[in-house]
């Protein structure tokens, strides 16, 4: 029998865990970041080309479904 059936069956409560957040190191985050992108410089333009991309399909599709 489990801890939990246990208790219950004891009529206690359940058992309080305690909730630890990890730590966020923002400039951690922010030097694997600029790591990332000063090994592959070519991310940022292939991120704005396919925003490009996206955005001229969405404007095309929108001017095709109202014409």
């Amino acid at each position: 029998m489990g801890e939990a059936k246990r208790r219950k069956d004891l009529g206690l409560p359940p058992r309080e865990k305690e909730f630890v957040l990890p730590e966020f190191n923002k400039d951690k985050v922010k030097q694997k970041v600029r790591n990332t992108l000063y090994k592959y410089p070519i991310i940022p333009f292939v991120f704005y080309g396919v925003a490009i991309v996206i955005l001229f399909v969405g404007v095309f599709s929108v001017i095709k479904y109202y014409k």
